[in-house]
């Protein structure tokens, strides 16, 4: 008798990153990363959900264009499956790319999940980003979390503890985990003052998660200088404009307070409402 596959992140089974535009992805960071993917490991596309069934096309709208041709053609909203080979480990990377739906979330992610059983999909990453209260001029923090005991285990993480509206990452985590797959979500923390798509460090920091998680080398091309032009405009903007540059200052000095090894909860608390009492002298009244 066969013993049925284990649901684990290992090298030798295929792993599904999905990612969605929308609520989900702060400054297009999380969608930028898996398009990197689908270029630098030309991966090719092997299924899409039909949009009829999932979008308000009052909401996301189809796009019309002209083809090579010159004849008109229509670009509806779906969400594509496309199937990679990491160069290195050869394993299969599916990558999941479309808009958050607009309806039924659970039969859409019933269907998601289904076509990632066909692929023998033994683990599941959600890629998103989200607007925060972080300074551009430091690392872009990704955490990591899952709701599967054995995978917090394997890589060492935490549950969340998030409670509050969620999109449909949250929605496919939560499925992909009552199925008994391995599961986690990674997310980046997007600076929310210039929260304006592309967000390349963002996206930077999310492949070298990637990267990590599955231990194969991902080539990232101009992302780089991407990253480092972005952040040197940033700073220009700062520059220009004394309230965004002092409240990134603030910023600044909580992010680097947190790193010290004897930051506290009391110590940024006590940081964070210096902030807010220079601010309030500074707006005053004449």
């Amino acid at each position: 008798m066969t013993a049925e596959p284990s649901h684990e992140l290992t090298p030798d089974r295929p792993v599904l990153l999905a990612a969605f535009e929308g609520w989900n992805d702060a400054g297009a960071a999380a969608t930028h990363a898996l398009e990197h993917l689908h270029d630098v490991w030309g991966a090719e596309q092997v299924d899409e959900l039909d949009p009829e069934e999932y979008h308000d096309f009052q909401v996301n709208r189809p796009h019309v264009g002209l083809t090579a041709d010159g004849s008109r053609e229509i670009t509806w909203p779906t969400t594509a499956v496309a199937v990679a080979t990491a160069p290195r480990s050869g394993r299969r990377v599916i990558l999941v790319h479309g808009i958050e739906p607009s309806m039924r979330w659970r039969r859409y992610c019933q269907e998601v999940l289904d076509i990632a059983a066909s692929l023998d999909v033994a683990a599941v990453v959600t890629v998103g980003a989200l607007l925060a209260d972080v300074p551009h001029s430091r690392p872009i923090p990704v955490t990591a979390t899952s709701e599967h005991a054995p995978t917090r285990e394997q890589l060492g993480l935490e549950a969340s503890t998030y409670e509050g509206p969620t999109g449909i990452v949250g929605v496919l985590q939560h499925e992909a985990h009552a199925r008994g797959l391995a599961s986690l979500s990674l997310w980046a923390a997007v600076p929310h003052y210039v929260a304006h798509p592309p967000s390349p460090k963002a996206t930077l920091a999310l492949l070298r998660r990637i990267e990590e998680l599955l231990g194969e080398p991902v080539p990232m091309g101009d992302l780089p200088d991407e990253a480092a032009a972005w952040q040197q405009g940033v700073d220009e903007l700062a520059g220009e404009d004394g309230e965004i540059g002092e409240y990134v200052r603030q910023l600044e000095e909580a992010k680097d307070t947190v790193d010290l090894p004897e930051a506290s909860g009391e110590a940024i608390a006590q940081e964070f409402e210096r902030y807010l009492r220079r601010r309030d002298k500074g707006s005053g009244s004449a």
